[in-house]
């Protein structure tokens, strides 16, 4: 009876913290090994670019004409739509 509270803190922890994050760990893998040459994608610094080659470690971003920066794998955060990038504002 006294482990009861312990127990429910446990399982309250498990579903709000443990499992949302074991989710996104899972999501953002899948999303790296699913990069491609010309994705266009996004830093978790805020840089983005589009894919010009990729290595097991690191990928090449070009971010703008001639510049390419090498980054690592993980530190991409997020692939964005094709042509973001390409798409003039408009009003």
């Amino acid at each position: 009876m006294t482990f009861g509270p312990l127990v429910v803190l446990f399982v309250v922890f498990y579903f709000l913290l443990i499992r949302p994050q074991q989710k996104r760990q899972k999501e953002h893998k899948n999303m790296l090994d699913a990069l491609n040459r010309g994705d266009e994608v996004v830093t978790q610094g805020g840089v983005a670019g589009k894919v010009t080659d990729l290595d097991d470690s690191f990928v090449s971003v070009e971010i703008a004409a001639n510049t390419v920066v090498k980054v690592q794998r993980h530190a991409i955060g997020n692939v964005l739509p094709k042509g973001t990038l390409s798409a003039k504002p408009g009003k």
